[in-house]
């Protein structure tokens, strides 16, 4: 088939994949997904919590790998930028986050599970087609301005992009570090209120660091299909931060009010 077709059929793809990250930011103002402090019995069968974020962020790393694998670009340059740094992320997320988790109770649904894994193939194939095959029938085009393949590494807009990566990179590794030392050993179950660095100014700090990240991702890759990445981590994390936050503040409510804690976004919402 022609590559107009296949080019036709990708961004059909990701027209769809906006529509249902729409769905997904509504319905999650008025559910409570299944994992972390709302994993409940509403939400069917649970596992190990540790189990479940491995098997559920494994899939996304293993993906992106066979996709390169398959390409007839996977030793061109700018391309394998793109894939190192998309999988420094989801090397940290699933083959050292999960074991570094305390609470050997915590359980996650296996419902939820199953749709983080779904998510995650379906963002692997969005993500490697683009960066392995997509990407090769157009330049970067930035507000008028053409960059060749090579030429992109040195753009303002990849090294704002990266930058804005790893800062987000940080943000988050340093905020799960707070949340996993709050609890005292493997056997605690309670609630902490996170405190420090961030969460002096947003209860669900670690959100915005992976917000960060993938905006900076969109950024340095200047793609639909990262903006269509980074839409989807605004719909699924800014209500869960939403969430977070109306469970601390029941719980907390007289230091989120004196501290002025916001969700996510600090100073704003």
């Amino acid at each position: 088939m022609a590559p107009e077709f296949y080019t036709t059929a990708f961004n059909i793809y990701l027209w769809v994949m906006i529509g249902l990250a729409v769905v997904v930011f509504i319905s999650l103002y008025h559910v409570e997904a299944g994992y972390g402090m709302f994993t409940s019995n509403k939400w069917g069968k649970c596992i190990n919590n540790k189990v479940a974020w491995f098997l559920m962020e494994f899939p996304i790393f293993l993906a992106m790998i066979i996709i390169w694998l398959f390409s007839p670009h996977r030793f061109d340059i700018v391309p394998m930028v793109f894939l190192l740094i998309f999988e420094i992320h989801y090397f940290q997320r699933s083959i050292i986050f999960p074991w570094l988790m305390k609470g050997n109770k915590s359980q996650m649904s296996l419902v939820v599970m199953f749709m983080g894994i779904a998510f995650n193939i379906l963002n692997a194939m969005m993500q490697g087609y683009w960066i392995f095959f997509e990407s090769y029938n157009q330049n970067y085009r930035v507000f008028g301005l053409s960059y060749t393949d090579i030429e992109w590494l040195w753009s303002p807009w990849f090294i704002i992009g990266v930058i804005l990566f790893f800062l987000g990179f940080y943000v988050n590794l340093r905020s799960d570090y707070i949340i996993r030392h709050l609890r005292k050993d493997d056997e605690d179950t309670k609630h902490y209120l996170p405190e420090g660095f961030m969460f002096e100014y947003v209860t669900s700090a670690n959100y915005l660091g992976e917000l960060m990240e993938w905006l900076g991702f969109a950024i340095l890759t200047w793609s639909i299909s990262g903006l269509v990445f980074f839409i989807w981590t605004f719909a699924n994390l800014v209500p869960r931060a939403n969430a977070i936050y109306k469970r601390y503040k029941v719980e907390f409510g007289d230091i989120i009010e004196r501290k002025k804690l916001k969700r996510v976004f600090p100073f704003v919402y």
